[in-house]
């Protein structure tokens, strides 16, 4: 697997391995025994950067991630998360002394004295960035933190926090169906030398290809409650996928493997995060590392992506209060 380096000096597999899925959000969660073995099937392929959060279950994703890397520790770089007071449904929680306890937490159920990256999950508008990035700052003073991340937030308040204490990462999602960071999100951090890490690089699923407007979620699946995937929406962007296939089938590839090859090509700095819980999706995924797309190739994805106009937005209007951009 190739590495990356993102922000200052943090080296990572080109692709790394979102966890989320296994615990939380996509149906119920998977059997621990049979994600352990796939997350240290990652591990044997060449994956040494894993992401994921206090908030994924609550504290059971972390609790998987912790058991499954702990005889690789020092090969591997573990991401996760804080900011939400899990007391509360949706409530938001950056205080510094709440920071230095959810530390604490997450480093006892990721076995671990360390975090490698430490982003907080969401910008909390009732405590100032530069406090969140000064209580990160001591956290990497005492050796338990060893990068900031920041996930979902706006160029302000990316400049703020790297005033403080350097940013390593910016997690936010892009893909070839949302595109928004490349507005200011992404010169803003090519300028301050930090890099981005997509989740939901494959867009929850859809750019596989695999999920068309007859798809029926499991009821406990937070995609029926995504706008961008209600049937309509999923039927109007079937013509991204369709883009996709139409690429994979000249590449002999997949459209997945498509999608993320896109992604790595956009620039040197980005590492996206696929999810998921079956290891021949695994061995799929990791294969567009080796998928260089021409610049003739890119052209045309570019010129035919330009025609298509996306449905639907890509959170319930819950969640998309918390996105402070």
């Amino acid at each position: 697997m190739k590495k990356r380096i993102i922000g200052n000096g943090l080296e990572v597999s080109a692709l790394g391995l979102g966890c989320m899925g296994m615990s939380f959000g996509y149906g119920p969660a998977h059997d621990k025994a049979d994600m352990i073995k796939l997350i240290r099937a990652a591990v044997e392929r060449g994956i040494t950067f894993f992401d994921t959060a206090e908030v994924y279950g609550p504290f059971t994703n972390e609790e998987l991630v912790g058991e499954a890397l702990q005889p690789y520790r020092n090969q591997v770089v573990i991401a996760t998360k804080f900011g939400f007071n899990l007391g509360v449904a949706g409530a938001l929680n950056s205080r510094p002394e709440h920071i230095k306890e959810a530390v604490e937490a997450s480093l006892k159920r990721l076995r671990t004295d360390y975090i490698d990256l430490y982003y907080q999950h969401r910008v909390d508008p009732n405590v100032p960035i530069e406090e969140v990035a000064g209580a990160v700052k001591d956290l990497i003073v005492e050796g338990k933190v060893k990068h900031f991340g920041l996930s979902e937030a706006g160029v302000q308040t990316i400049r703020k926090a790297h005033a403080v204490q350097p940013v390593t990462a910016l997690q936010s999602e892009y893909s070839l169906w949302w595109r928004e960071p490349e507005q200011e999100i992404m010169p803003t951090l090519e300028e301050l030398g930090i890099g981005f890490v997509p989740f939901s690089p494959l867009g929850k699923g859809f750019l596989t290809g695999k999920i068309d407007a007859h798809t029926q979620f499991d009821k406990s699946d937070f995609r029926n409650s995504v706008p961008r995937f209600a049937a309509e929406a999923r039927q109007a962007n079937q013509a991204l996928v369709d883009l996709l296939g139409r690429v994979a089938q000249a590449q002999n590839a997949t459209p997945a493997q498509v999608a993320l090859a896109w992604l790595l090509a956009q620039k040197s700095w980005i590492a996206p995060i696929p999810g998921t819980t079956k290891l021949h999706r695994l061995e799929e995924n990791l294969a567009a590392a080796d998928l260089e797309l021409s610049a003739d190739t890119l052209h045309d994805i570019e010129q035919a992506a330009a025609q298509i106009a996306v449905q639907g937005d890509r959170y319930a209007a819950a969640q998309q209060k918390m996105i402070n951009r």
